[in-house]
């Protein structure tokens, strides 16, 4: 089949294209069929008009302006559509039902009722993007809310299809109105990156070889700050010992916000800030961990979302402390493959923290069995197979 994906933006800098479009699209490519990425570059607007592979996946990214801001929504969503179209797909997927891909999906869906033909338009969600969403989280205007939250329901309701990432998007996509028959529970798979060499990664960070290394990876959007600062407290002030490498950035200089919390609380010594590491940096530093640590907010977004970040954890094979909250429930089990507490038990969640790093049998039973059950149940090519299969059923039913 020839299939086009429509991109929420371009390939950088945001991470939503690797962690969940291309290993998707790339997985798609080894079962045989013809993949294409359209992306509108409004991120990254050095490549507009630029054609590129990314992980052997052919990426289209439209021109930007001739206007800007809101006036340019019109030309990007027509030459996203006149991409889509040009590549004569069997099926168009849209991922995520917002923004510029979300206006070129309306326009496909406009073209049947026109009397135009049309291939069949399907709809990915990987976050709640309307009210208690992605829309609470973000600076939006007044009209950008309610455009994605119309663009959320209507495109979900009126897609052939629609793929999800987690069990609670699922629910929701059935309250909009989608088929539970024609919505298919993908979560993502984990990014899979060369095995890292763990003297090489403590050498980096003046870490000896025995002193117990607890993993921070996160983007600061999972856990309020004032919580994660208790949490670090709890943690350090069990195993004084302990270093805590702290690895990514926020969107507001959380990660400085977390310093100046260790300087107050007195475990600054105890952590090492990594900041935003380039991809062929982390092996070393996700070898180098003995445990991670992953706080996860009970709240709708953190529900819905399906944590590319816990997967790829998990695929490394290091044990995780994490709260039961969303799609972690269906990633690990408790005591199996990881450590999992009570969303809002800090206690707790520092105790299942320290037993990892005190406990190095357990932490490396929890992290082998980790690895295993994201390779069996949550590969790519499994979703690949799967998703093939709900292709196959659309095909079939638009066929005249």
């Amino acid at each position: 089949m020839r299939i086009v994906f429509l991109a929420p933006f371009g390939i950088r800098p945001k991470g939503t294209l690797q962690a969940r479009m291309l290993p998707l699209a790339a997985a798609l490519q080894r079962r045989g069929h013809e993949l294409t990425v359209v992306a509108p570059p409004y991120t990254n607007p050095e490549d507009a008009g630029l054609v590129e592979l990314a992980e052997g996946v052919e990426v289209r990214n439209v021109a930007l302006g001739p206007a800007a801001g809101a006036l340019a929504a019109p030309f990007i969503a027509g030459r996203m559509l006149r991409e889509a179209l040009e590549r004569k797909p069997d099926l168009v997927h849209l991922f995520k039902p917002k923004g510029y891909g979300g206006l070129a999906a309306l326009l496909l869906l406009a073209m049947p009722p026109l009397g135009l033909q049309a291939p069949p338009l399907l709809v990915d969600s990987d976050d709640r993007e309307g009210t208690g969403g992605m829309n609470d989280r973000l600076p939006y205007s007044g009209p950008e809310k309610w455009l994605f939250s119309f663009q959320e329901r209507f495109l979900t309701r009126h897609g052939a299809a629609v793929t999800v990432a987690s069990r609670a998007l699922e629910s929701l996509a059935w309250s909009m109105g989608a088929r539970p028959e024609r919505t298919l529970y993908l979560p993502n798979g984990p990014v899979t990156r060369p095995a890292g060499n763990r003297q090489r990664g403590r050498e980096r960070f003046g870490i000896g070889p025995q002193t117990p290394l607890l993993l921070l990876y996160t983007r600061f959007f999972e856990c309020v700050s004032p919580r994660l600062h208790e949490l670090a407290a709890r943690i350090c002030r069990r195993l004084p010992e302990v270093k805590l490498l702290v690895v990514g950035k926020g969107p507001n200089g959380e990660e400085q916000a977390l310093e100046q919390a260790a300087i107050r609380g007195g475990f600054h010594k105890n952590l090492l800030m990594a900041g935003w590491l380039e991809p062929d940096r982390l092996p070393d530093c996700l070898a180098a961990a003995d445990a991670a640590l992953y706080p996860f907010d009970d709240t709708l977004v953190n529900r819905t979302k399906c944590p590319a970040k816990l997967a790829e954890l998990a695929a490394a094979g290091i044990a995780v402390a994490a709260e039961r909250v969303g799609q972690i429930n269906d990633y690990l089990l408790h005591n199996e493959s990881a450590l999992l507490v009570e969303p809002g038990d800090p206690e707790g969640l520092a105790a299942a923290a320290c037993l990892l790093l005190s406990d190095r049998d357990l932490a490396r039973r929890l992290g082998d069995n980790a690895a295993r059950r994201m390779a069996g149940l949550f590969s790519w090519e499994v979703a690949a197979e799967r998703l093939e299969a709900l292709y196959i059923t659309v095909r079939r039913e638009v066929r005249p």
